[in-house]
Parts: structure tokens; C-alpha cells; sequence
């Protein structure tokens, strides 16, 4: 019988543990810091989709420590084609708890996005991160959901084209 209720125990407690660490441990926010490259992209508005390589003609990084984010996104020919010259550039706070993953943009060079809160839901598998969530900002009739994928970079995969 007492063994019977250590088993039992010890399933309970590690259940609890396996659960408070994939969910609000800081284990889970150090898995997200780092530097990502995204690899591709849907954005869903009203009943049309769109999909994004985020490898042909331009270059996305996201880098998250442990209290902010910066997002990094240019065209591959250094703007020197007046077709698909881009540069945009983003960054501020972040929280996450559980798999919810809350941006506060507080710098962006399209300044109507600045002092917004977007919320996500992540999942992290590996080196992959899938961050899914709606992007809506009413006064310029912004109102889509949005699904990217993300690479982790190390140090030696980083590469300059």
C-alpha cells in the first residue's frame, strides 16, 4: 500500500514539474532568446492569403533576450532597385507566459505601429519557431492573422549576401 502511494506521489509531482517548466519556467523564455531567421510567412485578411519566402530577394531576423525583441527585415539588393528596395525595422518589449507571447512595439520605422501590443501564440520545436497571431491596428485598417516560421541562427550558419 505505501508503495502504492509513493508511486503515486511521485507521478503527481512530476507531472506538476514537467508542466510549471514548459509553461512559466524561465527555461521557456531562455529557449526563445537568441537570433532567428525568417523563413517564411502567411498573412490571412478577410478571405485572401498570402504566403512569403522570406528567402528570395530579401533577409528577416528577430532577436529576442530576455526582455525585448528587434526585428531586422531588408531587400538583398542594398536598395538598389527601386522595385523592391525595403528596409524595415522594428523592436521593444516582450512577455510570455505559457506559449503567449505578447509584443509591446515601441520603436518601428512605420511610426503608426509604434506603442502597440500584439498578441501570439508560439510553438517551439527544435530550432523552429511558429509564431501565430493577429496583427490589427484600427486606424489604418490593419486587421489580418499572421503565421511565421523562424530558423534559430548559430553562430556558424550566419551568412552575408
Amino acid at each position: 500500500m505505501n508503495v502504492r502511494i509513493l508511486c503515486v506521489s511521485a507521478l503527481v509531482m512530476l507531472l506538476s514539474c514537467e508542466r510549471n517548466a514548459l509553461n512559466h519556467g524561465p527555461d521557456k523564455v531562455k529557449s526563445l532568446q537568441g537570433t532567428w531567421l525568417l523563413i517564411t510567412g502567411t498573412t490571412i485578411q478577410k478571405n485572401d492569403t498570402t504566403h512569403t519566402d522570406y528567402q528570395k530577394g530579401q533577409r528577416m531576423i528577430k532577436i529576442i533576450n530576455d526582455t525585448h525583441f528587434a526585428f531586422l527585415n531588408h531587400d538583398l539588393n542594398h536598395g538598389k532597385d527601386s522595385t523592391s528596395a525595403m528596409y524595415v525595422a522594428g523592436g521593444g518589449r516582450y512577455t510570455l507566459t505559457g506559449d503567449q507571447y505578447t509584443e509591446h512595439l515601441e520603436y518601428c520605422n512605420f511610426r503608426e505601429w509604434e506603442d502597440k501590443t500584439f498578441h501570439f501564440t508560439v510553438t517551439l520545436k527544435s530550432d523552429t519557431l511558429v509564431q501565430r497571431g493577429i496583427e490589427k491596428i484600427e486606424e489604418t485598417g490593419i486587421d489580418r492573422e499572421i503565421i511565421e516560421t523562424y530558423i534559430r541562427l548559430h553562430s556558424d550558419s550566419v551568412t552575408h549576401q
